[in-house]
């Protein structure tokens, strides 16, 4: 799940300077907001889901390799890939600020990003 919550912030990025860039009239911008606006809400459930999951962990978990055990099994060229394949385990917690999970933290930021983009795209149905 942080793996796909990586690759939805990286959408949004990509989205948002595109739409900058390129989008100049009204009807392009509605629909560059409408596209970010969903990438945005998918990015917050796939974070909301993970929190979920910390919060009430599930009794079995599938764990994959820790860092170590697959540097000690595994050849070089092996164990890249499996770095960003990521493990099962969703519920572990590796970090936290200001008592918030990194989940926590991308879907405040998601959230965030969807209002705006709600924003943009009610401000831009009302001018169309």
């Amino acid at each position: 799940m942080c793996i796909v919550q990586r690759y939805t912030l990286l959408g949004v990025a990509v989205l948002a300077a595109l739409a900058a860039l390129l989008c100049r009239g009204r009807g392009a911008q509605v629909v560059a907001s409408a596209g970010l606006l969903l990438v945005a809400g998918f990015g917050a459930f796939v974070a909301a889901r993970q929190s979920f999951l910390q919060w009430y962990p599930p009794e079995v978990a599938s764990c994959g390799r820790d860092f170590y055990g697959m540097i000690e099994a595994f050849p070089l060229q092996r164990v890249i890939p499996m770095l960003f394949k990521g493990s099962g385990d969703c519920s572990a917690i590796d970090w936290t600020f200001l008592g918030l999970t990194i989940a926590n933290w991308s879907f405040l930021n998601f959230s965030l990003m969807a209002a705006v983009a709600l924003a943009l795209l009610v401000m831009g149905r009302k001018k169309a």
